[in-house]
């Protein structure tokens, strides 16, 4: 009986595997161009040596690149450095109108400002920030690993492999649209990505 039930366990376990394996990663950005991306506003988005750009141009407003494509539940991990002290993020679940979005945003910002927390923009602001002591995971002028986990109502960020925050929330459960990249507005500022990996749930 022990070893029945070990091998029920065993083709579970297999099954559950290959399951998994069919939820395969695919790269939001091919390292050469914007295909599969849309430009919203006046400021700087350009590929440099395989790596994606997004830089204040002479207007300093907001800027926006966002994908082509929806996405609804998903994992998500993209690795960016800074290279100017300046506001940035990813935002998800959103849509967009000239440069006004709606939606949320993971922030990407320097130290200390909430990398990793969660923004509604143009609606309810801060919904959470991460702790004061897990700000010290991001690492200034240096590559960082963001990963986000959105499924129904409930979204994961991590930090360089930390969980910042978890959140809960119904609006968020009941969106959807698209993901995007953002420049804030005021100028000095340039975030160099790469490596834009995504996992549909």
């Amino acid at each position: 009986m022990k070893k029945l039930t070990f091998l029920l366990s065993t083709v579970v376990m297999l099954a559950s595997c290959a399951a998994l394996k069919t939820k395969e990663s695919v790269s939001l950005f091919n390292g050469k161009d914007l295909t599969g991306w849309t430009i919203h506003g006046t400021e700087k988005w350009y590929v440099d040596n395989g790596e994606l750009v997004c830089e204040s141009g002479p207007d300093k407003q907001y800027g926006y690149l966002s994908t082509n494509e929806q996405y609804k539940n998903f994992d998500f991990s993209v690795k960016f450095k800074q290279e100017a002290n300046g506001n940035s993020g990813v935002f998800f679940r959103s849509s967009i109108e000239g440069v006004k979005i709606s939606g949320w945003q993971v922030e990407v910002a320097p130290m200390n400002l909430h990398t990793g927390g969660i923004y509604e923009s143009y609606g309810r602001g801060w919904l959470i920030k991460p702790r004061a002591e897990d700000e010290q995971h991001l690492k200034p002028g240096e590559w960082n690993t963001l990963r986000i986990r959105v499924v129904n109502d409930e979204v994961t960020t991590w930090l360089n492999g930390h969980q910042m925050v978890y959140f809960k929330d119904e609006k968020i459960g009941n969106a959807n649209g698209f993901i995007a990249l953002q420049i804030h507005d005021g100028g000095g500022i340039k975030v160099r990505w790469k490596d834009f990996l995504l996992t549909k749930l």
